[in-house]
């Protein structure tokens, strides 16, 4: 079991299980699952498709509450979603026949119209789109569409924020352009993050902690400390060092390569 960083985590992961019927049988997606996360920490977690990462992520969520073990935020057990939860997907998820404003603006309730569209285009300059509240998700690029996507993650001002691989669709420089903002809310707004990726590169560089899975069921293989000044340095030795590491502790659990962007 891994031990507690500090006296009082701000989520507290024990003994974590998640079993799915299938075909008449159990499959264990993800097993024995202990963690901890402080207050304000950026955690990624890395592992092959189909180890139980998103499971593990929508179990924090109180998405999916069927696990078994305990999950707890601030002392309370979770097993329902809530408002103090945001989460971001691979898709924007945003409806189509809904302006950027209307899409963050629909997150809010028991509010006024007016101070609804107040906290929409503040999030919507927050990210970075200031000047197309009025436009809709199909005249928005990939990575604006995500953008509008994390400003409505974010309206309610969750402590929590919850990202499943929200960068994998984009392409390799929008993506950085991506990352980069995500740091910079985090910054400013002082938010815990948990990030799903396959990407390596990626996980280096949003990360305080990398946790590496190993096959199904997932369990906890290694838990890798990245401590490098930020801003972080793609290029530098110590950065390339790092991901290589999380690459061969990956290639210990899984024989092909090509899984893995490095």
């Amino acid at each position: 079991m891994e031990l507690n960083q500090n006296d009082n985590p701000y989520i507290v992961i024990e003994k974590v299980s998640r079993n799915f019927d299938n075909n008449g049988g159990r499959m264990a997606a993800i097993q024995d699952i202990n963690l901890t996360l402080n207050q304000g920490e950026f955690v990624c977690i890395v592992g092959g498709s189909g180890c139980g990462k998103s499971t593990l992520l929508r179990a924090i969520a109180g998405i999916d509450p069927a696990y078994e073990g305990s999950i707890r935020i601030e002392g309370k057990e979770i097993r329902s979603p809530s408002k103090d939860r945001g989460m971001i997907f691979q898709d924007h998820r945003l409806f189509p026949w809904l302006t950027a404003e209307a899409n963050v603006a629909y997150a809010l309730n028991g509010i006024s119209r007016a101070k609804k569209k107040e906290k929409a285009r503040s999030h919507l300059e927050l990210v970075g789109l200031k000047g197309f509240e009025k436009s809709y998700p199909k005249q928005l690029s990939g990575g604006m569409a995500q953008r509008c996507s994390i400003a409505r993650a974010l309206v309610n001002q969750p402590s929590l924020l919850l990202l499943d691989e929200p960068f994998g669709a984009l392409d390799a420089f929008t993506k950085m352009q991506m990352q980069n903002e995500l740091l910079t809310i985090k910054k400013n707004l002082g938010s815990t993050m948990i990030l799903v990726t396959h990407d390596i590169e990626e996980a280096v560089f949003l990360a305080d902690r990398v946790i590496i899975l190993s096959q199904r069921p997932g369990m906890i293989k290694k838990i890798l400390k990245i401590e490098l000044p930020n801003p972080k340095d793609r290029n530098a030795f110590e950065f390339n060092r790092l991901r290589k590491k999380v690459y061969d502790e990956l290639f210990e659990v899984h024989a092909a390569i090509e899984d893995y962007v490095i």
